[in-house]
């Protein structure tokens, strides 16, 4: 679980969660490079285990927060490897950091574009292609010397005042709009979410880059008949069993869309669903819309499965948030010991810390 959790964490704390993680970032980087450190940072065990190792809360929606804080201030741009962006503000620096960064490792401007494209299109996605109540509020994007990258963002969702985590691995990304992700981590699985990255999406993404490229006008009618505003339909009396809609508080007809940028969406004709995303102004009103329209009128059903791939973490003893998970507990404990033992033990103080890590992984 990723309880919201108010204030800050204390210096004393962060002073040693510094020093340790760069030990450790260090002997990631020396040992196994710099592609390495994004795959385990995109893996969600790795993840929080670090954040437990360098002893910050198990649960907190903070693990995500502060930890990447303290990965951006300890990981020096000179060993290849930056962290970008980050919590509120910061993360709307991210273009900026990505071109300052790149250009000090004299990437190319392809390079740095599609780098800035990709920060662009994991919010987007996160943020509009999957409702589930989420809304990001960090955006950590990690990049190394040679041009590849990982995410690591949450989002938050007011009601019951929880988080949601989502990794990315860029080696991994097929396709922006088709299960990009590593891994999405909250421990409430919502019993209706749309999932327009699903591939049981597929159709209902088609469909949305077809009523888009064949007019704004029409389309409007076609939102506007389906808003649940008292209005009866005509089919209520068609002779026709009601297909399932599966609408609830967050997923319906939204009643603001910006119908400007679904004009501009029109006149640039969309070749795809990545482009139709991609292009500023269609946010996640006009998602849900579309995928309403293309389920509703064209019989064309998105995914409405909540798309969570990991509960989150390993349990507890007492069952809080749920009892432990065995063989998943096994599996950390067996990555943290490979990691571990694949260390250069031996070699001075620079990895003394690591050397101590070795003694909580109890044989398994």
């Amino acid at each position: 679980m990723l309880p919201l959790h108010p204030g800050h964490a204390p210096g004393w704390l962060i002073g040693r969660m510094k020093r340790l993680a760069a030990e450790m970032v260090a002997v990631i980087i020396d040992e196994f490079g710099r592609d390495e450190l994004l795959t385990r940072l995109a893996n969600t065990f790795w993840f929080q285990s670090l954040g437990c190792v360098l002893g910050y809360d198990w649960h907190s929606s903070g693990v995500t927060t502060v930890l990447t804080a303290v990965l951006r201030e300890v990981i020096d741009p000179s060993t290849g490897v930056a962290v970008c962006g980050g919590k509120g503000r910061r993360s709307t620096e991210t273009p900026d950091e990505i071109h300052r960064h790149g250009t000090a490792v004299d990437l190319s401007e392809e390079q740095m574009s599609g780098l800035e494209y990709s920060s662009r299109m994991v919010a987007k996605v996160d943020n509009a292609a999957i409702q589930a109540g989420y809304t990001l509020y960090h955006h950590a994007f990690i990049m190394t010397a040679e041009g590849k990258w990982a995410v690591v963002q949450q989002g938050l969702d007011p009601r019951d005042k929880t988080a949601r985590r989502y990794h990315w691995l860029g080696e991994h990304v097929n396709s922006f709009v088709v299960e990009p992700q590593d891994a999405i981590v909250c421990d409430r699985i919502r019993p209706t979410a749309l999932d327009m990255t699903s591939t049981l999406s597929e159709e209902s993404r088609r469909i949305a880059v077809d009523l888009v490229n064949d007019g704004v006008d029409k389309l409007r009618d076609q939102v506007l008949s389906l808003r649940s505003d008292g209005q009866r339909l005509l089919t209520e009396w068609l002779n026709q069993t009601p297909r399932r809609t599966s609408m609830n508080q967050i997923l319906t007809m939204p009643r603001h869309i910006d119908w400007d940028a679904m004009k501009r969406a029109y006149e640039f004709q969309p070749t795809n669903y990545e482009e139709l995303l991609g292009m500023q102004g269609v946010g996640p009103g006009a998602v849900r819309a579309l995928a309403l329209v293309s389920e509703i009128i064209y019989g064309a059903e998105p995914s409405w499965r909540d798309p969570v791939k990991y509960s989150f973490a390993l349990g507890g003893k007492d069952g809080v948030p749920f009892p432990v998970d065995r063989s998943s507990y096994d599996q950390t404990i067996q990555y943290l010991g490979h990691v571990i033992e694949n260390a250069r033990l031996g070699d001075g103080e620079k990895y003394a810390a690591v050397k101590r890590l070795k003694s909580i992984a109890p044989n398994p």
